[in-house]
């Protein structure tokens, strides 16, 4: 026979100590309680069993530290693979652990879960042995062998932990490397020039691309939205911001093995399907996405659109995202940047937006560049104090994560690279996948063909010239977005966010 000794949860105590934490329990009288969760592990030779977790609760402003500490002192092994609601892992009630004692998660603290060595347990009953022995629950080795705390100021900042808060119903942390946030933040600040001079800076929120690719990186299913009629006055009325950033962030998600799809207004539904089958043509998508349109009617119907039979327990999508898309303002109309009303080219996606406010699952992301766009209502108070015509066109439909751009395209261009650039960290990695079965290879060329390049963004401007889609600003038909030319402004942009996002530490 052959013996399995597996490190325990009760390793990490310094940390928690450190942390200025008590131990779960100084006199050692109770078994801290552990969790079957409803997250395969990885299946080998006939072993599969569901991950078991250990808990604690953390008060929230300890979190970052005690992630960090407990990482310095285990590793990967020391890094939680869930920050935030039980449910998230299939975890019921709290107060029924599946061994062990109950832990109690008071107001103000967070539950953070450990992988727990009693998941051999499951692995073992599962492969069919005819006789195996295993430690009682709680009964642990003591060893000779000492924690191997990495050395103050050894750690390098791509093993060290930020850790950040996504969503809140469900309550939800994720965690990135410092060195990746920061190659995010690099992003952010890249795109928040003004080549316009709008005022765009006054809109800016630190680290909301952080936050909201973070929560991309966790959702199954993304819905975009884009289609700003601006050019009333001609056929299609669309102009060229919008599409070309919407179809990078799409190309990206399909790498990543996502479901994508897309919404418009209905007029433009057979315009974007064109887009969208040339785009695949020209190798710019790999695959077709749906077009979805939505003409509203009640906040039921649009619980109805979002959720599979309306039940708002199983959203269809978990993240919507509103690149250059044309948004409700205070007063219900929708408006260009010179004040003129395109409500009547306009299908209320906003519902949708709003809708999912209400929805548990479901998180949201607008981007955009002058503040009259969908999911700016989160910064509508510094649109109409900075913004030119802001106390008129500003939108009033909040996102969760607004991404606040030059030009909107950029926006969608620097989430696809966020995406690369978190599924490229360790430390993301591994807490995305819960510790289970084997990591991808950081930089999978699937991911690398899917970045934006100059080559496929002059593809799809060349796609829309073709279908006669204007620029926002001077109305031509031609290879510029925004009155920008391509070569002169947006060439050069995506190369620099491409050169950030791959350049090695």
């Amino acid at each position: 026979m052959v013996a399995f000794l597996l490190g325990s949860s009760f390793s990490l105590e310094e940390a928690l100590e450190e942390t200025g934490l008590p131990r779960r329990d100084p006199a050692g009288h109770s078994q801290a309680g552990a969790y079957k969760t409803t997250v395969p592990c990885a299946t080998h030779a006939g072993f599969c069993c569901p991950l078991v977790v250990t808990m604690r609760p953390i008060p929230k402003d300890k979190l970052e530290r005690l992630v960090r500490t407990s990482c310095s002192l285990g590793g990967e092994q020391g890094q939680p693979v869930h920050i935030g609601d039980p449910e998230l892992l299939g975890i019921k009630d709290l107060s029924k652990p599946d061994y062990g004692d109950a832990m109690v998660c008071p107001p103000g603290e967070v539950p953070v879960f450990w992988p727990s060595p009693l998941t051999s347990l499951g692995a073992v009953s599962s492969c069919g042995a005819p006789l195996a022995f295993a430690s009682m629950p709680g009964c642990t080795v003591m060893t000779d062998l000492k924690d191997a705390k990495a050395p103050a100021g050894s750690l390098t900042p791509e093993r060290i932990p930020e850790v950040h808060h996504i969503a809140q119903d469900p309550l939800h942390y994720s965690t990135a490397s410092v060195s990746a946030s920061q190659k995010i933040r690099e992003l952010e600040s890249i795109i928040g020039i003004d080549p316009g001079n709008r005022g765009i800076g006054h809109l800016l929120c630190k680290d909301e691309l952080l936050k909201a690719s973070l929560s991309l990186s966790h959702a199954r299913s993304v819905l975009i939205t884009t289609g700003f009629p601006t050019h009333f006055n001609h056929e299609p009325p669309e102009e060229t911001d919008g599409p070309p950033g919407a179809v990078a962030l799409a190309a990206f998600l399909q790498a990543l093995e996502k479901e994508v799809a897309m919404i418009v207004d209905q007029r433009a539904w057979s315009l974007h399907q064109k887009i969208v089958e040339d785009a695949v043509e020209q190798g710019v998508l790999k695959a077709h996405i749906p077009i979805l349109t939505y003409q509203g009617g009640s906040v039921e119907a649009a619980q109805a659109f979002l959720c599979k039979d309306g039940d708002p327990q199983t959203p269809r999508f978990d993240h919507l995202v509103a690149i250059e898309r044309t948004g409700r303002a205070a007063d219900g109309n929708y408006y260009n940047a010179r004040k003129m009303n395109v409500k009547h080219l306009a299908d209320p996606i906003d519902d949708l937006f709003l809708a999912a406010k209400k929805i548990p699952g479901i998180s949201s992301t607008g981007v955009g560049d002058g503040g009259n766009e969908l999911g700016m209502g989160k910064v509508k108070e510094a649109v109409r104090r900075h913004i030119r015509n802001g106390d008129v066109i500003a939108c009033d439909v909040e996102a969760d994560f607004a991404v606040i751009a030059g030009v909107s395209n950029w926006g969608g261009y620097a989430l696809a690279c966020a995406l690369y650039i978190l599924h490229s960290c360790d430390i993301h990695r591994q807490y995305l996948r819960k510790a289970v079965g084997p990591s991808r290879a950081p930089g999978d060329q699937a991911w690398m063909q899917a970045l934006p390049s100059v080559m496929k963004e002059e593809k799809m401007l060349g796609i829309l010239v073709q279908h006669k889609v204007r620029s926002g600003v001077s109305g031509v038909v031609g290879m510029e977005v925004d009155g920008l030319p391509f070569h002169d402004t947006h060439a050069k942009m995506i190369q620099k966010l491409v050169d950030v996002t791959t350049a090695r530490a």
